[in-house]
């Protein structure tokens, strides 16, 4: 009966992998952008955009709806754009 208490505890203490993170597909053609990614804010005013685009500053108020279509554009405190995805 004890070994079955002391399986049971070491069960307990399995450790396991956290899950990954999803892989998620560029749905929005943000790959289309990536030389953009380094630059200063202001180079998208000079960049054709079609479709829902959203630019997210440091300090903005963000939904969190998923848009697959929509293009991220994430800009830093130096107004570099640092990050481009899609939701």
């Amino acid at each position: 009966m004890r070994r079955i208490y002391a399986l049971i505890a070491l069960a307990g203490c399995a450790v396991t992998e956290p899950p990954l993170p999803p892989h998620i597909e560029d749905t929005c053609g943000a790959a289309e952008f990536a030389d953009l990614i380094g630059q200063k804010a202001t180079a998208l005013e000079t960049t054709l955009l079609l479709g829902p685009v959203r630019i997210i500053r440091p300090g903005d108020a963000v939904t969190m709806d998923f848009q697959p279509n929509r293009i991220n554009f994430i800009i830093d405190v130096n107004e570099t754009i640092r990050m481009i995805d899609c939701g």
